[in-house]
């Protein structure tokens, strides 16, 4: 089957499962006003792919039939380079608002086919092959798939991975003829109530002891026993000009129970192998997804470094400092883009062909992006003021009396029309103020682990040997 269109994607969401928004079982997720918009706009998504099939389709590489490059197993750089131009292209059409696109899990698991040999290291190769063979299912489907790797929080003092015996994370309670039963817990699968599978892979390494806990797997969403508990939803009337964002991009998260879920053994890639489970997150992964996930965050704070600009513009407000609050952004934007550039012109090859992008600069951006993105907010709300608060809604506009009261009393500077200025201004507060936007903000601070976390630990994926030469230079000197 090839690339799915937009119509195609919604018809795949209306099969059973177990969805629950704000206290209510959701029997169909692509009509019900709290999930409508981001079904609808996933399915633009799908369509755009079709509208920019040049840079966003290519042929499979054994069927032949157009499918999104995203599935693609990088070979080379210039693979990269159109990866890259096709992530750009999903990434603008919700201005990084949407994290979880589908394909950030298709250049996950494109990545995993692609180091086959990692994973099928210490006595996997069966897990391996199966894996292999579920990204061509995945690709040739054009699969909309989620994920879930993080345990769930009881204790914080027990440390971020299970032990053996806790009752609370997601682990193996048994064996069937045609697989294993899984019961437990874990979070946070964004788009789960809009994929079609959900992808259980390793998150923080185990303790010894934890085998029952080393999984890795890939069901259908509607499979018997799955529950997904989304958080409250913060998707706004499909009106896109009193909520430009907020009503169609809200791709919710959600908390994930697995009542006995039976997995069948050929979607089954790590059953209790602590060895692999431990080890094959550690290398390629990382630079891997992580083109993916800069691509976005770069989309998004281009967006809003031109979205103050046009605040800015709407009330003349030139002063110094409100241009220095813009060139902030604009520095995060470009210490983004610098990286991404850095990173793939650094593009390396793995034993086993698969491409990826080098790491250092991309892990110096997940260190840092989640303290840059609230400040983003902040900023916009510094220049917002109480301009923020005084943009009337489209009713309002409508209204035959209030109308030319609007238009006399609320233009912009410079001959700008009122409407246009209460567009710019609902705009950023749908970015930045909003339900979503508060969302987003505790998303993006926490996003592949908090700033604080990866600071912390940076020693473990960077090469210090060139520092510590420049300071052993002068450490040596004073023997003399």
């Amino acid at each position: 089957m090839p690339a799915r269109t937009g119509e195609q994607f919604l018809k795949g969401l209306r099969s059973p499962r177990d969805v629950w928004v704000d206290g209510e079982k959701i029997a169909d997720v692509v009509d019900h006003p709290r999930l409508r918009g981001a079904a609808h706009a996933l399915a633009e998504v799908y369509d755009l792919h079709h509208s920019q099939a040049d840079s966003c389709l290519a042929p499979d590489p054994e069927t032949g039939e157009p499918i999104p490059v995203s599935h693609l197993i990088p070979r080379s750089r210039e693979d990269l380079q159109r990866r890259h131009t096709a992530l750009r292209q999903v990434a603008e059409y919700s201005v990084g608002l949407m994290g979880r696109t589908p394909d950030y899990m298709n250049v996950t698991y494109a990545g995993f086919a692609g180091r086959a040999d990692e994973w099928g290291a210490h006595g996997n190769e069966a897990g391996a092959e199966r894996l292999v063979a579920y990204q061509k299912f995945l690709r040739r489907g054009d699969v909309a798939l989620t994920h879930t790797i993080v345990q769930p929080t009881v204790d914080k003092a027990t440390g971020d991975a299970p032990s053996a015996g806790n009752a609370h994370a997601l682990r193996k309670v048994g064996d069937t003829e045609h697989g294993i039963v899984v019961r437990g817990a874990r979070v946070l699968a964004t788009l789960a109530p809009f994929a079609d599978e959900i992808a259980v892979y390793p998150g923080a390494p185990l303790p010894q002891g934890s085998d029952d806990y080393a999984l890795s797997f890939c069901i259908p969403i509607g499979t018997p026993g799955l529950k997904f508990l989304c958080r409250d939803s913060m998707s706004a009337p499909g009106n896109r000009f009193d909520f430009p964002l907020s009503g169609r991009f809200d791709e919710q998260d959600a908390f994930v129970i697995f009542d006995d879920v039976e997995v069948p053994r050929d979607r089954l890639f790590i059953d209790r192998n602590l060895a692999t489970y431990n080890t094959v997150m550690t290398s390629s992964w990382q630079p891997n997804i992580m083109q993916q996930t800069m691509i976005r965050a770069w989309t998004k704070l281009d967006f809003a470094w031109g979205l103050a600009l046009r605040m800015a513009a709407s009330i003349n407000a030139v002063d110094p400092e409100t241009q220095r609050m813009i060139g902030e952004i604009w520095t995060y934007a470009e210490f983004t883009r610098a990286a991404i550039v850095a990173a793939e012109a650094e593009a390396r090859e793995w034993p086993s062909g698969l491409w990826t992008c080098g790491v250092r600069p991309l892990h110096a951006l997940r260190a840092t992006l989640p303290l840059w993105f609230p400040r983003v907010n902040e900023i916009l709300r510094l220049i917002g003021s109480h301009n923020l608060l005084a943009a009337p809604t489209a009713a309002q506009l409508a209204d035959p009396d209030l109308r030319p009261l609007i238009d006399r009393y609320l233009p912009g500077a410079k001959g700008m029309a009122a409407e246009e200025r209460i567009r710019v201004f609902r705009l950023a507060w749908d970015f930045a103020g909003s339900a979503l936007a508060s969302r987003n903000e505790q998303y993006e601070r926490f996003y592949l682990a908090s700033s604080a976390r990866n600071l912390a630990r940076h020693l473990q994926f960077t090469d210090r040997s060139r520092a510590d030469r420049l300071v052993q230079r002068f450490l040596d000197e004073a023997h003399h």
